[in-house]
């Protein structure tokens, strides 16, 4: 049976997701993030970079959910119902795959770093230093380079129901943890079809179950 061993609040909540989405038994082990919203030492003894999600399954241990992903699919998604057969379709796929946490996902770290300068564990003595940098990262670069991206999905999903086409696909899974933080977070506005996409993926019924077996999904940080 494969294991996930899954952080709450985490991107490993994308891999129950999927598992949910083939149908597959599989078995959890928990791990709550420390007060400093950092993943517990104990995941280290599973992968030395002691992160999640790490999968374990036919004695490979897995990691990094993009590659989690294209394993699950190809192993298990025998139909193919979770990867387009058309060309464009897949090249779509491929593309936001390693869009979500190559080009995404990065800047919204960033956004959330740069956010938090002026608050603890930063020394009360800088904070005042430290907002003030943070701030002005954000308005002269984050939040242009944040925007560009944000018009770019809002655009490509205003022409396409879902992230490869019409069809459903890992992709949409993929990209569901990026595009949340940037709804939450990315302070971006007019995002309507993004919005609506949103809406069709918490509609799932597999999102739903994946929900009750991770737990409450929320975005980390602030």
């Amino acid at each position: 049976m494969l294991t996930v061993h899954h952080l709450n609040n985490s991107r490993s909540q994308r891999v129950l997701w999927m598992l949910e989405e083939l149908e597959l038994p599989y078995q959890i082990i928990r791990y709550q993030r420390e007060p400093t919203m950092l993943a517990p030492e104990a995941l280290k003894k599973i992968h030395p970079l002691g992160k999640s999600p790490v999968v374990e399954d036919n004695g490979h241990i897995l990691a990094e959910s993009g590659a989690i992903l294209e394993y699950l699919q190809e192993s298990y998604d025998k139909e193919g119902r979770l990867k387009p057969a058309e060309i464009n379709d897949k090249l779509q796929y491929r593309f936001w795959l390693h869009y979500a946490e190559g080009s995404l996902m990065p800047l919204l770290l960033l956004k959330l770093v740069f956010s938090r300068l002026g608050k603890a564990p930063v020394p009360w003595p800088l904070r005042p230093v430290g907002k003030a940098l943070g701030q002005g990262v954000q308005k002269a670069y984050l939040n242009k380079q944040i925007a560009t991206h944000a018009r770019y999905i809002e655009g490509y999903l205003s022409q396409s129901t879902w992230f490869a086409g019409q069809q459903f696909s890992a992709a949409d899974i993929q990209m569901s943890f990026p595009v949340a933080a940037l709804l939450a977070r990315g302070e971006v506005n007019d995002m309507p079809h993004t919005q609506a996409w949103m809406k069709n993926v918490q509609m799932r019924p597999a999102w739903q179950r994946a929900l009750n077996q991770g737990g409450p999904f929320e975005i980390p940080g602030d």
